[in-house]
């Protein structure tokens, strides 16, 4: 007792110590960004502030990237399409700096975060407004896809991130005993990445985070669909870099259109793409001229599976929130509903009632429940899924109502619909929706939804849901997809220590994670003498150039002494090999041709 008293005092003292030092708040500077001319006080009287009618088909490539709200199409403006040669030199400049930076400590680097994180929280309702006037997508959705999401991801790196940077050991081997064997992690250089329109906050942050605290430098081109919210946010890093004494042009913010993202993948170290699988097609080609690595997070047609032994209105809440995430416009949620047999009419029931609730109109007006489509005609797109759903015997049972919208501005909203007798021929349980549309289909048992919920090119993610925890598992555990949420939707994403990518159409390499951090390195395998006295490779005698006649036998000697699989045949062979290294002088091979 009188032994472990005083570490039992000890130990007490340093958790006090330790919840003490959580109370006083840290010193973490402020930064200044100015937000002008992105704020909607309903005092603007600029020129420029007009409907904007955006061209029906398929959009120019011109050298300028049009800017509009899809809720209310006012005009924002514009940003200029970055050229080839432009990007280029956006390129070199951040290669330069990033020769500066990757010396850079991680207290700097954690600085950086840490002011980033304090400008997040105190400008919340800014970052959620100023998304929400880009994409269309409410402030609720704006604030959980992209303000929580970010701070996580922030919070994990300042906790973990420079501890799966360091060399990390590994287990040196048999023959390897004298040696000591580790992984060291390099900057690669310059990320490029390139983002999609539907999280115009967390797209551009996710990415550059990572790179810059693994000390690389980034240049990311955001989409022509989300230019206008994507400047304003280049100001909130460029600030906090500039705080933190960063080199200057370490992070780019880049639009355009074809030309400008295929002449980033042809200039930067590694490149990042967030979107469709047909683009990711084409940045793999462009990608494979100068061999670097690529990461891409493409489409999904995720399963959200309930079971029948569920607690239903917590689950319908779940899954409704699932299939409209982010305004049902611009996530790739859940998409494909698969709902026992014994529940299907309580829970499309359920679903009917809340989806019949939902007002859908101007977000910032009266905070709807449902902002716009984001993309022009895609709209469109949608209707011609659920028509081709009707004409093989699909029924719409319940749609949300629109709210006071424009006559201009109509085409940019589509109502949240719930679909049943829903199948596996019709375009809208293959194709990527990316809309808030619930097709619900009935199965029988475990073996049907496995089947039914592989049955797709994509393979992001999936929710299973279940009152018996180890039947979700077991479903998910066979389920051909890159996440796994068990009674639960979208959780593993805000886990930040989890890698995030799929399978099949939907991608392959993963951001996010352990995995997405170092996947921005260079990974070096190092082998180094260990601090051993008088112990130095050296080449045994018999393998010794010229090679002796018995070089093979204690080659074989060698080999089942510290490999064999029983102890007395590897303490008999490896007393052969101390008997053949003990010969003295024995013959070279050749020597015996000379004779």
């Amino acid at each position: 007792m009188a032994f472990w008293w005083p570490l039992l005092v000890l130990g007490v003292a340093f958790v006090v110590c330790r919840f003490l030092l959580m109370l006083i708040p840290p010193s973490v500077p402020s930064i200044e960004v100015d937000a002008s001319d992105v704020l909607e006080d309903g005092s603007q009287t600029k020129e420029n502030s007009f409907i904007y009618i955006p061209r029906k088909g398929k959009v120019p490539q011109t050298d300028k990237v049009q800017c509009y709200e899809p809720a209310t199409m006012k005009y924002l403006g514009y940003t200029q399409a970055s050229t080839p040669d432009e990007v280029k030199e956006h390129v070199a400049q951040a290669r330069e700096a990033q020769k500066i930076w990757a010396s850079s400590s991680f207290r700097q680097r954690r600085e950086f975060l840490r002011i980033l994180l304090k400008y997040i929280i105190d400008h919340q309702e800014l970052i959620c407004e100023v998304s929400s006037r880009d994409t269309g997508k409410t402030m609720v959705d704006a604030s959980l896809g992209e303000i929580m999401t970010t701070c996580e991801k922030i919070t994990w790196l300042l906790a973990e991130g420079e501890r799966w940077l360091k060399p990390e050991y590994r287990s040196s081997g048999h023959s390897m005993l004298h040696k000591r064997a580790k992984v060291e992690f390099y900057p690669l250089g310059v990320i490029g990445a390139i983002v999609s329109w539907n999280y115009p906050f967390h797209n551009v942050f996710n990415p550059m985070l990572v790179a810059v605290f693994s000390g690389n430098a980034a240049v990311i081109k955001v989409s022509e669909h989300a230019s206008w919210s994507g400047l304003f946010y280049f100001r909130i890093i460029q600030a906090a870099l500039a705080a933190v004494g960063a080199p200057d042009n370490l992070v780019h913010i880049i639009t355009g259109f074809t030309e400008t993202g295929q002449a980033l993948v042809s200039s930067v170290d590694k490149i990042i793409f967030v979107g469709s699988p047909g683009v990711g097609k084409m940045i793999m080609q462009k990608a494979s001229e100068t061999l670097i690595p690529v990461t891409l997070v493409l489409g999904g047609k995720d399963a959200f599976i309930v079971c029948e032994d569920v607690d239903l209105p917590t689950v319908v809440q779940v899954a409704i929130r699932g299939a409209l995430q982010s305004s049902g416009q611009n996530c790739a949620g859940a998409e494909r509903f698969y709902v026992h047999e014994r529940i299907y009419p309580d829970f499309v029931d359920k679903i009917v009632t809340l989806v019949k609730s939902i007002s859908v109109g101007p977000p910032l007006s009266g905070r709807y429940d449902m902002g716009a489509i984001c993309v022009q005609e895609h709209s469109e797109k949608l209707q011609n899924l659920v028509n081709d759903a009707l004409d093989k015997g699909a029924e719409i049972v319940g749609r949300g109502n629109f709210g006071h919208l424009g006559e201009d501005a109509v085409d940019q909203f589509f109502p949240p619909t719930v679909i049943v007798n829903v199948d596996h021929t019709m375009k809208l349980m293959q194709v990527e929706t990316f809309g808030p549309i619930i097709p619900i289909m009935k199965f029988s048992s475990d073996e049907e939804v496995i089947k039914l919920a592989n049955d797709s090119n994509y393979g992001l993610g999936c929710a299973v849901f279940s009152g018996n925890q180890k039947r979700a598992i077991a479903i998910a555990s066979q389920l051909h997809c890159g996440v796994a949420a068990i009674n639960d939707f979208a959780s593993t994403y805000m886990c930040q220590s989890l890698p995030f990518g799929g399978v099949k159409h939907s991608g392959f390499g993963r951001f996010a994670g352990v995995e997405g951090l170092r996947a921005c390195c260079l990974v070096k395998s190092v082998v180094e003498d260990r601090w051993w006295p008088y112990i130095k490779t050296v080449i045994p005698k018999p393998i010794q150039y010229p090679v002796a006649e018995n070089a093979f036998e204690f080659q074989q000697s060698l080999v089942e002494a510290l490999y064999g699989l029983n102890v007395w045949d590897r303490l008999r062979a490896l007393t052969s090999v101390v008997k053949i290294i003990s010969e003295k002088s024995p013959k070279p091979v050749n020597a015996k041709k000379r004779e």
